[in-house]
C-alpha cells in the first residue's frame, strides 16, 4: 500500500511591521510591476528608443491590469456581484454586510489581457506613435515574468489551488489556509507553481528570441508566440485546477478558463502567421513613427 507523502504549506500571512502587514501577494504584485518597469527600460535602451516613453506605458499597463482583471473576474466568475455589492466591483472595498477595505481581490487574467490590448492601443497611437504590434512584442516579455510572480503570490495565499492529488503523486501539497470554497483540506496539486514555472520558461524563451534573433523586426511574431504559449500553459494547467467561483462558461467538458483561452491562442496563430506583412528595418525600429 502506498503511503501518502505530501508537503504542508502553511506560511505567515505576510511581513509584519508593527500594526502594518505587507501581504505576500501584494509584494509579488509590486515586484512584478517593478521588474517589468526595469525590463522595459532596458528593452527601450536596446532598441534605441527614448526611455521617457516607459513611464506612460507603465501607468497605462497598471490601470489596464488592475481594472481589467477585476471587472473580468466579476463578469466571468462572479456576475452576481453587480447586484449584490455593486461598488465592490470597481473599488477595493466591501460594503456588505459592512463597509470594509479589502484591496483588489478576485482578479482574472483574461480580463486583464483584454483591457491591456486597449490601453496599449491608446499608448501606441497617441503616445509613442508606433505600430501597436511593436509594443505588444515587447510588453509580452515582462508580462510573462510578472504572471509568474502573481501566481507565486497566489501560492502564498493558498488560492487557485489544484484538485486533490493521488497518493502516488510527488507533487502533493497540503494547504491548511485554503478557503472553504475548495472543500476538504486534503493534499492537492500546487497548480500555482505549475503555472508560474511555465510563465518563467516563457519569459526566458521570449527574451532569447528578442535578444538573439531578428524576430523583433517582424512585428507581431513575438506577440503571437507569447499569446499561443501563455494561453496554452493556462489551458493545460486548468485540467488540474479547482473551479474558480461559478463556472459562467462551459463547453465540451472545458471550464471557463479553458474556453476563454482558446480564442486568445487562435488570435496568436493569426497574428504570428501575418507578421511578415509588418516587417520593419533597424532604423524604423529605433524611432517613434
Amino acid at each position: 500500500m502506498l503511503t501518502f507523502l505530501y508537503t504542508t504549506w502553511d506560511p505567515s500571512t505576510g511581513i509584519h511591521l508593527g500594526p502594518i502587514t505587507l501581504h505576500y501577494y501584494s509584494l509579488m504584485f509590486i515586484l512584478a510591476f517593478g521588474l517589468g518597469y526595469m525590463l522595459m527600460t532596458k528593452i527601450y535602451k536596446i532598441d534605441g528608443v527614448n526611455v521617457k516613453y516607459v513611464e506612460p506605458l507603465f501607468t497605462w499597463t497598471l490601470i489596464g491590469t488592475i481594472f481589467g482583471a477585476r471587472i473580468g473576474h466579476v463578469i466571468f466568475y462572479q456576475p452576481e456581484l453587480f447586484q449584490q455589492d455593486f461598488w465592490s466591483v470597481f473599488l477595493p472595498i466591501r460594503t456588505k454586510p459592512q463597509l470594509e477595505f479589502t484591496g483588489f481581490s478576485g482578479l482574472a487574467s483574461h480580463g486583464a489581457t483584454i483591457a491591456l490590448i486597449f490601453t496599449t492601443l491608446y499608448y501606441a497611437y497617441k503616445i509613442i506613435h508606433k505600430n501597436p504590434f511593436w509594443v505588444y512584442d515587447r510588453i509580452g516579455i515582462p508580462v510573462a515574468l510578472g504572471g509568474a510572480f502573481v501566481r507565486i503570490g497566489n501560492f502564498f495565499n493558498s488560492e487557485i489551488i489544484g484538485k486533490p492529488a493521488p497518493e502516488n503523486s510527488p507533487f502533493a501539497v497540503l494547504f491548511p489556509q485554503q478557503s472553504s470554497e475548495y472543500g476538504a483540506i486534503v493534499p492537492r496539486y500546487p497548480t500555482q507553481l505549475f503555472e508560474a514555472g511555465g510563465y518563467f520558461l516563457l519569459f526566458i524563451l521570449l527574451w532569447i528570441l528578442y535578444r538573439y534573433t531578428n524576430k523583433k523586426y517582424q512585428q507581431g511574431w513575438l506577440f503571437g508566440v507569447f499569446f499561443i504559449l501563455l494561453w496554452a500553459i493556462r489551458f493545460f494547467v486548468e485540467f488540474l485546477k479547482e473551479p474558480q467561483g461559478d463556472e459562467f462558461i462551459q463547453f465540451a467538458g472545458l471550464n471557463t478558463g479553458q474556453v476563454l483561452s482558446i480564442p486568445f491562442m487562435i488570435a496568436g496563430f493569426v497574428i504570428m502567421l501575418t507578421s511578415k506583412k509588418r516587417m520593419i528595418t533597424v532604423e524604423e525600429n529605433s524611432k517613434p513613427d
